[in-house]
């Protein structure tokens, strides 16, 4: 199913795992460029700016391609914009498969193939339809999901999570008020459901090159689920989906539970991220919380915004401050100390000296200049002077 060697996909997790030992001081930069050099790789692109640059090359490449191909479709204007858009997404899909052949993966090229081909499929469905959402959002999801586990694209990942969660909502829509209604229900069940599918599809992940897309899918989850029953975007959502108007006294329908909701599940999130320790968790936790004050300060002002915002930073002082009192001490766990891959002295030699026994390196060792200063002398002989 996978597109690339899976031999070469082993070395480019070589070489990154190389380069996290580089950036932590392990491994020098000729132990570095010797293992890039030793590992043949895909062609790929670590540089945000110069993939953008290679996607948008890739994205005009592509137009060019449609753009000639539509001015052997002119003559016939109707039947051609039927099927233009299929055709659009064969010659992206051909396009990748190409690239694929040719070794280019997270290079900003593919990405424009990969992106414009799944495009494609949606204005293509979209024309075909009229505009049916949930039958659009049904192939986009069956061409992201392809995507991701053919090319390892995680982009693809996000597209399938959106669309597929579109299918969700279109679906609910198809029965009436009463879908609406329960719509935040759904939601939650959905995502809920949907994290321990991809939680346990992590934890019994055979092959580790789709662990990327499951991470994203995963966190993904923890995102919708909060979402789906926040207080602000359920009433948002009411009343713009079923116009429900909130008086001034009367409130939405569960109030309660959502704001409830709106305040628990962020600090659920915050312990079992301290609990596991789940960085990324965490931090979805953090924004969770932010949003869940700016949920309250949108209905409810307290106080004036300069007065909330000074004791939240002395609140927010007082816990960093508390914290990292507790924390600084301590060796393992939870802990305040920097991450022994970013700044390591204790263990420099040690893994400097098992990657060179591992790729046969040798590495030059310049001997201690010797306190006792030989030469002179005064008899005959090597370098003797007659003296001492």
């Amino acid at each position: 199913m996978i597109a690339y060697d899976k031999k070469m996909l082993d070395n480019e997790a070589l070489i990154d795992e190389a380069g996290t030992l580089y950036k932590g001081g392990f491994i020098s930069k000729d132990q570095k460029k010797f293992i890039e050099k030793e590992l043949p790789d895909l062609k790929s692109q670590s540089n945000i700016l110069v993939r953008i640059g290679f996607f948008l090359l890739g994205s005009f490449l592509f137009g060019s391609i449609c753009g000639a191909i539509s001015l052997f479709g002119v003559s016939s204007e109707h039947i051609f914009f039927q099927i233009c858009c299929y055709i659009f997404a064969v010659v992206g899909f051909a396009g990748v498969e190409l690239l694929a052949t040719q070794n280019f993966r997270n290079h900003g090229l593919d990405d424009a193939f990969i992106l414009g081909t799944l495009l494609n499929v949606g204005f293509a469905i979209a024309i075909t339809t009229e505009g049916y959402e949930m039958v659009i959002a049904t192939f986009v999801s069956i061409a992201s999901l392809f995507m991701f586990l053919r090319y390892l694209h995680v982009l693809s990942m996000l597209v399938f999570c959106l669309s597929t969660t579109a299918f969700l909502f279109y679906g609910m829509f198809e029965f009436g008020d009463i879908g609406k209604a329960i719509l935040p229900f759904t939601a939650m069940i959905f995502a809920g459901a949907f994290y321990f599918f991809t939680k346990k599809l992590i934890n019994n992940l055979k092959e580790r090159y789709y662990y990327n897309g499951l991470l994203l899918a995963n966190s993904f989850c923890l995102i919708l689920f909060y979402l789906s029953c926040n207080y602000l975007v359920v009433r948002e959502l009411s009343a713009e989906l079923l116009g429900v108007e909130v008086k001034p006294g009367t409130d939405i329908p569960f109030a309660f539970f959502f704001y409830a909701f709106t305040f628990i599940v962020p600090v659920v999130y915050l312990v079992q991220a301290l609990r596991t320790k789940d960085r990324l968790m965490l931090w979805i936790s953090f924004l969770a919380i932010g949003f869940s004050i700016y949920t309250i300060r949108f209905y409810h002002s307290i106080l004036p915004i300069e007065v909330a915002l000074t004791l939240g930073g002395v609140v927010l002082f007082a816990i960093a401050f508390f914290s990292i009192k507790k924390l600084k001490e301590k060796e393992s766990g939870l802990t305040f100390k920097p991450d022994r891959i970013n700044h390591s002295d204790t263990l420099l030699n040690a893994e400097a000296l098992v990657v060179a026994s591992t790729f046969g390196m040798k590495p030059e060792v310049k001997p201690q200049a010797s306190p006792m200063d030989f030469g002179g002398g005064g008899f005959s002989g090597g370098g003797s002077e007659g003296s001492f």
